[in-house]
C-alpha cells in the first residue's frame, strides 16, 4: 500500500485526469476537480465526447481542458471516472478510456464514483476487491465485494457511493496523492467535517 500513499510533499506536482462524457454527474466531477486543485494537483478535465463543451446529466455545460486524444495520459498519478447517466454508459463504451484505465490500474490510482465503478467491474478490475457504488447498481458490480461505505479503497482502486459522498471521495484522493496532513489542510479550508 505504501506505493499508493502520498508523503505530504506538496511541492511535488501530482497529476489527475478526469474523463467527462455527455451525461456525467456534474457535482461528482467538479467537486473532485475543485478539491484536488486546492490541494495542489494538476487536474486535466478531458472530454470524451469529441468536443470541449460537455453537457452533464442535469444539462450543466462544462468546458473541458482538452478533448480525448489531444495529449497522453501515462504521466497521470490518478485516473478518475465520475458517475451519472448516461455518462457512465458512454465511459464504459469508450475504448480509449478503457485502455487508459486498464494501463493505469497496473501501477497508478484509479478512482470511480456513483455508477462509474461498474465500468471498472465490467473491465474485471474489481474482481474479489471491496468497492462501493450507487445503491441499486450492485448487480452490475460483477465479482466485487460491495460495501455501503461512502468511500472504499482497495489497493490502488478507490470507489465512492454517489453525489452526497463526492467531498469524501475527493478528500480520500487528496490523502492518497499528498498525505494526511495536506488532506486535513484542505478539509479545514473548505470547512468540511465528515458526519456519520
Amino acid at each position: 500500500m505504501e506505493k499508493y500513499v502520498g508523503k505530504g510533499k506538496v511541492d511535488m506536482k501530482k497529476e489527475a485526469v478526469i474523463f467527462l462524457a455527455e451525461g456525467f454527474e456534474e457535482v461528482e466531477a467538479l467537486a473532485v476537480v475543485d478539491v484536488l486543485r486546492r490541494a495542489g494537483a494538476v487536474v486535466r478535465m478531458v472530454s470524451v465526447s469529441g468536443k470541449k463543451y460537455v453537457a452533464g446529466s442535469h444539462q450543466i455545460c462544462v468546458q473541458a481542458d482538452e478533448v480525448f486524444g489531444e495529449k497522453t495520459y501515462e504521466e497521470a498519478d490518478v485516473v478518475i471516472l465520475p458517475g451519472g447517466m448516461p455518462g457512465t454508459l458512454h465511459l464504459k463504451a469508450h475504448e480509449g478510456v478503457r485502455s487508459v484505465v486498464k494501463r493505469a490500474a497496473k501501477e497508478k490510482v484509479v478512482a470511480a464514483i456513483c455508477a462509474a465503478p461498474t465500468v471498472l467491474a465490467d473491465m474485471g478490475l474489481l474482481e474479489g476487491k471491496e468497492a462501493t457504488c450507487y445503491p441499486g447498481m450492485e448487480k452490475d458490480m460483477c465479482k466485487a465485494v460491495c460495501r455501503e461505505e461512502k468511500v472504499v479503497q482497495s489497493g490502488n482502486i478507490i470507489t465512492g457511493r454517489g453525489l452526497g459522498t463526492a467531498i469524501d471521495f475527493a478528500l480520500k484522493l487528496t490523502e492518497v496523492l499528498f498525505g494526511r496532513e495536506q488532506e486535513e489542510k484542505v478539509r479545514e479550508t473548505i470547512v468540511y467535517s465528515a458526519q456519520e
